[in-house]
């Protein structure tokens, strides 16, 4: 039996009234540039300032910044183009999508290094500034690429085994499932989520208790430190829900297949956007060294204009 791809994917052939699109796209187009608006102040305020780029907490956060806008403006495009062509080359959403896991799976770990290094500040004070150098956080970065190029590329190569290559040359509604459609891929993804899952929150939970025992008999600071990785690991629950975003979207298309595409609109708010608006909250608006002077960069913007 002749099964369309659109059966195996399980994407429904439904588009949004006229009005419901641009309302939709206004709405992900405006978050997106707010969002990206204040990363980029952000940035300037790092490149701008010796205190900032020689710290091994901003190069991270900073790291961090650089791969939500990335995330971001890459989600957007694909949400618009998934409105305005539909449909694209295979080829191309491969590409597309590949780049987008890469900075999705790098929040998580990104996270993790950040909230070790406030550890590390809070617990190990005497041996902080021999253990995180520049040079390591460099290396860490790159270490933090690496490891989500050899979680998601596999991806990529299972597809190339198991599919013909004119399948590079059909068009489909682009997403993970349409362009990664094997059912190893399915299963090797589960599993890698878990790895993720569980890794990631064991070194959130051991250095939140660990900074709030410490926080109990030591300065401020210390409480600060544990209200942040706090702050980190509602960050974190966040980008894990994008784990099971998936399984969502699947509920959706089997109970309420109409409502696919309005399921789609929402899934992309709350697990890719709203993660990303929190970045900038914790070290943009939390932090009074970078508040100071994101500030001052704002106000200098504003009368310019």
């Amino acid at each position: 039996m002749n099964i369309s791809i659109a059966n195996v994917t399980g994407v429904p052939d439904y588009r949004d009234s006229f009005t419901k699109a641009v309302i939709k796209n206004v709405i992900v187009v405006v978050l997106s540039i707010s969002i990206n608006y204040i990363n980029a102040g952000l940035i300037h305020t790092f490149c701008g300032n010796q205190i900032f780029n020689t710290n091994p907490r901003y190069i991270l956060f900073v790291h961090l910044v650089i791969n939500d806008m990335i995330q971001v403006t890459l989600t957007v495009a694909l949400f618009i183009i998934s409105y305005i062509l539909y449909k694209i080359h295979v080829f191309v959403c491969c590409i597309l999508i590949l780049i987008a896991l890469f900075t999705t799976e790098n929040t998580p770990l990104n996270l993790a290094c950040m909230a070790m290094e406030c550890y590390i500040a809070i617990c190990i004070p005497l041996r902080h500034a021999q253990i995180c150098t520049i040079k390591r956080m460099r290396l860490l970065i790159s270490l933090i690429w690496i490891t989500s190029l050899v979680s998601v590329l596999p991806d990529l190569f299972i597809t190339l085994a198991t599919e013909p290559l004119d399948y590079f040359n059909t068009r489909v509604f682009c997403l993970r499932e349409t362009a990664f459609r094997s059912p190893r891929i399915i299963e090797r993804r589960n599993i890698t989520y878990i790895v993720y899952l569980v890794l990631v929150w064991c070194i959130i939970f051991f250095i939140y208790f660990r900074i709030m025992f410490t926080a109990r008999i030591a300065s401020r600071h210390a409480k600060k430190a544990r209200n942040t990785v706090l702050l980190h690991g509602l960050q974190l629950l966040l980008c894990m829900a994008t784990y099971a975003e998936h399984l969502v979207k699947q509920a959706v298309l089997q109970w309420l297949p109409k409502y696919y595409s309005d399921s789609l609109f929402v899934c992309y708010i709350i697990f890719q956007i709203l993660p990303r608006s929190i970045s900038s909250l914790i070290y943009g608006i939390r932090d009074k060294t970078f508040r100071k002077h994101l500030k001052r960069y704002l106000l200098c913007k504003v009368s310019l204009h």
